[in-house]
């Protein structure tokens, strides 16, 4: 094993994951999920450090994935990854039980400050 940490990006649009890969991929193990259900079924066979949530998404939403894994996962830190900057997308996201929020276009520099932040925690 690499001792690299594990993240999963839950992302359907394909630029917008290449960037996160690309940014993180030499410091972490990315796994990708293009919707909602796909993460789910992901956690189910592997455990995450930190979990990137996209809020739109087919099949199932981030929102409605982040309420599902709280139901059996309080500790892995969730970061909603979005387009959408209002105030109610970002309350909807951590009433779901986000523990961070970053919008999209995302920089490198606050991509890593987040990742910092919340696996500081551990």
């Amino acid at each position: 094993m690499s001792g690299k940490k594990n993240i999963l990006v839950a992302e359907d649009n394909d630029n917008n994951y290449l960037l996160v890969s690309l940014i993180l991929r030499n410091e972490y193990n990315v796994y990708r999920a293009s919707n909602g259900a796909e993460a789910l079924n992901l956690l189910k066979d592997r455990q995450f450090d930190l979990i990137f949530m996209d809020i739109m998404m087919p099949l199932m939403d981030g929102i409605e994935a982040t309420r599902k894994i709280r139901q059996f996962d309080n500790y892995t830190p969730i970061v909603a990854l979005t387009a959408y900057r209002h105030d109610e997308n970002r309350r909807a996201a951590l009433d779901a039980g986000c523990d961070d929020f970053l919008t999209k276009p995302v920089s490198k520099d606050a991509l890593m400050e987040t990742i910092f932040a919340n696996l500081a925690e551990e």
